[in-house]
């Protein structure tokens, strides 16, 4: 099940601020997400934001496509009513009022994952049954 991490650049000085904006967030309608055709592909399963100076990442964990995630997001409520209260403490101002901005936000603003460990990552977790 693969994470997702995206950026903000963010003013510094407002950690309080945004922290507030996200303790009053208003979750997806619902954790499954589908694609354009309308076939559920996967669901997301939960996420995290993480503030230091200028610079909050957004961290989703996921299953399915990434596509698909940025797709479902970009047609919730709730996260345009997030990005328009953040819009004040961004260091960089974009364009995030339509779902189709929202994913050319969200595909420019992924970071480059370079290692996702699970515990089916670690040596020795493959189980084995007796025969």
């Amino acid at each position: 099940m693969p994470y997702a991490a995206i950026t903000y650049d963010v003013q510094p000085g407002y950690e309080d601020e945004i922290e507030q904006i996200f303790a009053d967030f208003k979750r997806v309608s619902t954790p499954v997400i589908r694609n354009a055709e309308g076939e559920v592909t996967g669901r997301l399963l939960g996420s995290a934001v993480f503030i230091k100076d200028d610079i909050m990442v957004r961290v989703i964990h996921y299953e399915g496509s990434l596509v698909d995630v940025g797709r479902h997001m970009g047609q919730q409520q709730g996260v345009h009513e997030l990005e328009s209260k953040l819009a004040p403490y961004l260091a960089k101002k974009r364009d995030t009022k339509t779902p189709e901005a929202f994913q050319q936000h969200f595909r420019n603003s992924l970071m480059r994952s370079i290692a996702q460990l699970t515990p089916e990552n670690y040596p020795g977790s493959a189980t084995t049954s007796a025969g």
